[in-house]
């Protein structure tokens, strides 16, 4: 019951992630919405989430795991009934920023729970390869469920599905996890302030990007929300080495489990995220192929992330967590620099670039982050969990963000327009590549790190 509820729960996350990619051309007819709009509809969700996910992880290890759970689980369902009401693209960022709060108090809390009811590394590798396999397979049949429910539905049934998803999250929860001990609790306050200045410097290095392109290089707007956000980083950074109780201890990121497990996740998140929205609009933009097609396009992914969970074991078992993490993460990198420099000449390179993507991040999403709370006392379980889940939502945010800049600075006219000339068609193959593969060099960057900073460690 624990474990039904806990996968529920991861569920969630990972199928708001990508149901919604499908459903981008769609939306940007229906709700009139610009290639900004399109941008923030999928990233505000993230932005918000990585941005939260701190500050609710130490409440919720003050305060109790299970009870900001059933909170978070709550809002959830009230925001998804919400999307029923949805009739302005302004309203539908709402409405994500407020399931990115949502997932902001309940994810973390999964992982923290599961690794809780098990002290053997071997079982709690297992409980998480459970939970992520119903999680990835959300993310995997998201945007194939999401182009067949377009055929017949209106998009909002998107978003819909999370009402039943999290009324069985709270049943699980309830039911079958008891509140939190004293003892594995802690006492320290919340630092508040460390909170709003890690939130508000991760939206502000959201935001300068896709202002560069709107207000140009020679406007001071951008430059100052750039300025905004470095001052924002040196201040929360000085914040938490000198705070009595800090948001984020900084010597917890020193441990080298916490430090090389972060660098996987992100490079994960960054190549995860920069992929499936550029094969998306690759294939129904570029390639005209409708929804459902779009879906069945995706298949590839969808089988080595469900069928992928079984190999896991035993390739831990293999290669050790540490060796397993590396490998996995590299997989990720390799296939998002195929897409970059081969996509365009096929859908096989395509779908290449997909199932290495899928098959570094279905191992790499497990032992990395069961590495991160090995590096961390008993009563930082969720902030370690909220550490991980920071580190891939952040960077999938940056990864989206980073793409819809660069494909706004280099494609002319509105992106979701039909019938594109021959001129557009070639600047967005540009684009593609040139987002693919600066993705791919941030994401090289952060596997190199993490194994450097192995050996060494």
């Amino acid at each position: 019951m624990a474990l039904a509820g806990l996968s529920a729960v991861f569920l969630f996350e990972m199928l708001d992630n990508s149901i919604l990619n499908v459903a981008l051309p769609t939306l940007g007819r229906e709700l009139h919405a610009s290639t900004t709009a399109l941008q923030w509809v999928t990233a505000a969700y993230g932005v918000v989430f990585g941005g939260l996910m701190l500050g609710f992880g130490t409440v919720a290890d003050r305060f109790g795991r299970r009870r900001v759970m059933l909170v978070g689980l709550v809002l959830l369902a009230v925001a998804s009934l919400a999307t029923a009401f949805v009739g302005t693209v302004g309203e539908l960022i709402a409405v994500r920023v407020a399931m990115g709060v949502a997932a902001a108090m309940t994810t973390p809390g999964s992982m923290a729970l599961s690794f809780r009811l098990f002290a053997d590394d071997g079982l709690r590798v297992r409980a998480t390869t459970l939970i992520s396999t119903v999680g990835l397979v959300g993310l995997a049949v998201g945007p194939t469920a999401g182009g067949f429910v377009l055929a017949v539905a209106p998009w909002q049934v998107l978003l819909l599905v999370n009402v039943p998803i999290a009324v069985l999250a709270i049943i699980g929860v309830r039911r079958g996890i008891a509140a939190d001990l004293p003892a594995e609790l802690h006492r320290d306050p919340v630092d508040v302030a460390g909170a709003v200045l890690g939130t508000a410097t991760i939206v502000l290095a959201l935001v300068a990007p896709t202002m560069f392109v709107h207000a140009g290089a020679g406007s001071w707007t951008p430059w100052t929300v750039t300025g905004a956000a470095v001052a924002g980083g040196i201040l929360f950074y000085l914040r938490e080495r000198t705070a009595t109780y800090p948001l984020l201890d900084p010597r917890l990121l020193a441990h080298p489990l916490v430090s090389i497990g972060l660098a996987f996740k992100a490079a994960a998140g960054l190549a995860t995220a920069g992929l499936g929205y550029l094969v998306t609009l690759q294939l129904q933009l570029d390639w005209g192929w409708t929804p459902a097609l779009a879906a069945v396009g995706l298949l590839p992914q969808v089988v080595v992330l469900v069928a992928g969970g079984a190999l896991i074991r035993p390739f831990v078992e293999r290669a050790g967590l540490s060796r397993a993490a590396w490998i996995s993460a590299a997989f990720v990198v390799v296939g998002l620099a195929v897409y970059g420099a081969l996509s365009r000449y096929g859908y096989l390179w395509v779908a290449i670039a997909l199932v290495l993507v899928a098959a570094g991040m279905r191992v790499v999403g497990v032992v990395a982050g069961v590495n991160v709370l090995r590096g961390l006392p008993p009563n930082r379980t969720t902030i370690g969990a909220a550490l991980t889940d920071t580190a891939t939502e952040v960077t999938s945010a940056t990864g989206i963000a980073l793409t819809g800049t660069i494909l706004a600075a280099l494609f002319t006219g509105p992106i979701t327009t039909p019938n594109w000339t021959a001129h557009q068609a070639t600047q967005f193959h540009t684009a593609t590549t040139t987002a693919s593969l600066t993705l791919t060099t941030l994401a090289a960057a952060l596997v190199t790190y993490g194994i450097v900073r192995g050996r060494r460690g």
